[in-house]
């Protein structure tokens, strides 16, 4: 096999460095050689950085190196596109010159312009879709020109509902990633986004887009988007999380510094008692929502393990003032994800539902109850209550656009009941688990994809 030398670029977004810094690592792993790149002001900021053979760390301008710039994000992606394109060649000369040529460009979302590079410097290029193929599956519905899709052109249209989509249920206006709707406020940069990534593809003599999923979760979706090569290599977690390889169990890196006492809270509940709350990395969650969810807990009479950011170094403190926890739950202002999902405590999550989120407590074995606010976290709640069976979504009150604490708490009991609902849901859970495990072990379908992945380049 070619020694291939991949650049691995991402957002310095959690959500985004994750899934791709785990691919990198798989790809050192398997004998390559693997820079990861992030912008410069991003790459500051990440801790615990993984030290493995083979993988290697860069930076790029994104005309913002010290933050200090406020701007609109829209201005920033036009932005990073004009200076980051320069620095990215630049980087890859760079190499070059240090003896170590690159062989493959891999690009997560919102990077569609690196396809450009690639192409102009004669380098294959890869997607990597770290949302679900589901999610992609709508893009390339409707972005596609080979399919004439509906925002093919730069016209403004609106969508008709419900969208089809072979052998996938109907998809209603709340069950499409949200800036695909034209009022969306993040709709006027982010169509035309989408619209470069599913383009740029098609212009591609040879497109390749990686998913971060397994063939057994989403088969069918997989096999929508045509003369567009496919492969599903997820879940892209700690081999640690997966098979017991204890060398790999650092998951990406921290944007935010976690605390260090739940581990043992958690260790002093019965097994499947508690409920898990967290709403990402990037979300910030309205207070009136904040209570709601408190309540809803408090009043469940459930032991729970609720993640809040933290905007101000007292903030731990205030929270504990202000809830009155009075020791039936804990609020810290970060963890990690993966020790909690698999911590036999775990009973259920209560998550915004990013693909991250869903995947991680698919593989963990935890059913979800979905509160999505934005983006493809209402595709995937439709999912994983109408295809997987794996959890529940929790339904917003129309006038105040929250969910109110008797709908928590209706989740709540099917999830953590002893409901015939909540034991199927709790059966699906299980069996996706099993599917992932095997997914990514040696000769299962994760671990081939990749392995066909190199051998094409």
């Amino acid at each position: 096999m070619k020694q291939h030398h991949f650049v691995i670029i991402s957002l310095p977004a959690q959500s985004h460095i994750n899934p791709t810094l785990q691919l990198a690592k798989n790809l050192s792993r398997a004998g390559t050689r693997c820079t990861f790149v992030t912008t410069v002001n991003g790459f500051r900021k990440l801790n615990n950085l993984p030290s493995i053979d083979g993988l290697f760390y860069a930076s790029i301008s994104d005309g913002n190196d010290d933050g200090a710039a406020k701007m609109d994000f829209g201005d920033y992606l036009k932005q990073l596109k004009r200076v980051g394109s320069e620095n990215l060649k630049k980087l890859i000369d760079d190499l070059a010159g240090d003896g170590h040529p690159v062989t493959c460009l891999v690009y997560t979302f919102l990077w569609a312009w690196v396809a450009e590079v690639a192409r102009e410097i004669n380098l294959p290029s890869a997607f990597l879709a770290i949302q679900s193929a589901t999610a992609f599956a709508i893009y390339h519905h409707l972005f596609s020109i080979n399919n004439n899709g509906v925002y093919s052109s730069t016209s403004e249209i609106e969508l008709s509902f419900p969208i089809k989509l072979p052998e996938l249920p109907l998809f209603s206006r709340d069950d499409i990633p949200s800036f695909l709707l034209q009022n969306d406020p993040y709709s006027s940069f982010m169509i035309p986004v989408m619209r470069e990534h599913i383009q740029n593809l098609e212009h591609d003599p040879n497109p390749r887009v990686l998913v971060n999923t397994f063939d057994k979760l989403e088969e069918k979706s997989l096999k929508i988007p045509d003369k567009i090569r496919i492969c599903s290599i997820g879940p892209l977690i700690p081999s640690a999380f997966l098979n017991g390889n204890v060398e790999d169990k650092s998951f990406g890196c921290d944007l935010f510094e976690k605390s260090e006492t739940y581990c043992q809270w958690l260790d002093s509940k019965p097994e499947g008692s508690v409920v898990y709350a967290a709403f990402g990395s990037v979300a910030m969650v309205k207070e009136e929502q904040k209570e709601e969810v408190l309540q809803s807990l408090m009043e469940s009479e459930m032991p729970f393990l609720w993640v809040i950011r933290s905007s101000t170094e007292d903030d731990k403190k205030k929270n504990d003032e202000i809830y009155g926890l009075n020791g039936k739950g804990m609020i810290v202002p970060w963890c990690s994800q993966m020790e909690v999902l698999f911590h036999k405590s775990i009973g259920c999550f209560v998550s915004h539902c990013g693909w991250n989120s869903t995947l991680e407590s698919t593989v963990a074995g935890v059913p979800l109850i979905g509160v999505p606010q934005l983006s493809d976290q209402m595709t995937n709640i439709k999912m994983v209550e109408e295809v997987w069976g794996t959890g529940v979504r929790a339904r917003v009150e129309e006038e105040g656009g929250i969910v109110k604490r008797e709908e928590l708490k209706r989740c709540l009991e099917v999830l953590m009941g002893d409901g015939e609902k909540g034991n199927e849901i709790r059966r699906n859970v299980k069996k996706y688990r099993d599917l992932a495990m095997e997914a990514v072990k040696v000769g299962g379908s994760s671990h081939n994809n990749l392995n066909e992945f190199l051998e094409s380049l």
